[in-house]
């Protein structure tokens, strides 16, 4: 059984949902950043969605730009995501860690180079943020080699054949968008119908969590109501850290704060 499935058969049992905070790794540099992620996992996180940082964060709103330049401008290498990945992993075993990356940090390293070296550090699963979902599906069959699962994107309106599609490719669980559009806590989740969550179910998909605007507590019991089996919230994560760039243990309170806040609601 992964990490995934554990996580979410012990939920469903005890009728509760997830909680997944997004972070950028090494965000605000990489010393700082094991401490954020495990304030997260303090706070009661029930999984990780943690960022790579790349120059062109296309899906991303500025909030989580801003964090990607932070750590870029930290000096946060390749060599320093796979040691806070190895330290995540032995700070938490049991936690899923999840990844979300842009491709052309993939084929800079070699697919199948990158995904032995996440599976070596731990990580559960790999979303790419910037290919479409037939494109992803090339990528599925060299995450699954390496015992990775492939999270996939599914919009708010997508057909019936993408969803279908999706729910068919994707394991781990599907990234349900609540609205179009890029990151932001500024624009409010848009909750999609129960209907489209149960199209997805019908097909076989993962566990669905839906993400974009959760930003409140209020927000992830509106997901649970809706048919979601969990919510995933970055920017307003990402926007604790930068309001306390100059007060890191603040920085920590606060996120552990704010994740046990959002995690009652589930």
């Amino acid at each position: 059984m992964s990490r995934y499935e554990a996580l979410f058969k012990g939920l469903s049992s005890n009728n509760k949902g997830a909680f997944v905070p997004f972070v950028t790794l090494g965000d605000p540099s990489p010393e700082q950043s094991l401490n954020v992620i495990k304030a997260l996992i303090d706070g009661g996180a029930d999984a990780l969605e943690l960022g790579l940082p790349f120059s062109d964060p296309v899906a991303d709103g500025p909030v989580i730009q801003r964090a990607n330049l932070r750590a870029l401008q930290a000096g946060t290498s390749f060599n320093d995501i796979l040691r806070i990945l190895r330290e995540v992993r032995a700070y938490a075993p049991e936690i899923p860690i999840g990844l979300l990356v842009y491709a052309n940090l993939i084929y800079a390293k070699g697919a199948d180079s990158f995904y032995r070296q996440m599976h070596e550090a731990g990580v559960d699963s790999v979303l790419i943020a910037d290919v479409p979902t037939k494109e992803a599906a090339r990528f599925a069959d060299i995450a699954k080699q390496h015992s990775i699962d492939a999270v996939f994107i599914c919009p708010p309106d997508g057909s019936d054949e993408l969803i279908e599609r999706v729910a068919k490719n994707c394991s781990g669980y599907v990234y349900l968008l609540s609205r179009a559009g890029v990151t932001g806590a500024e624009t409010q989740m848009q909750l999609p119908a129960s209907a489209l969550i149960d199209k997805l179910k019908q097909h076989g998909a993962p566990p669905v969590l839906l993400g974009f605007g959760i930003s409140k507590p209020e927000h992830v019991q509106a997901a649970f109501t809706a048919g979601a089996d969990g919510a995933i919230s970055g920017s307003a994560v990402v926007a604790i850290i930068e309001k306390n760039l100059d007060n890191e243990q603040q920085q920590v309170n606060q996120l552990t704060e704010f994740v046990a806040s959002m995690k009652a609601a589930t």
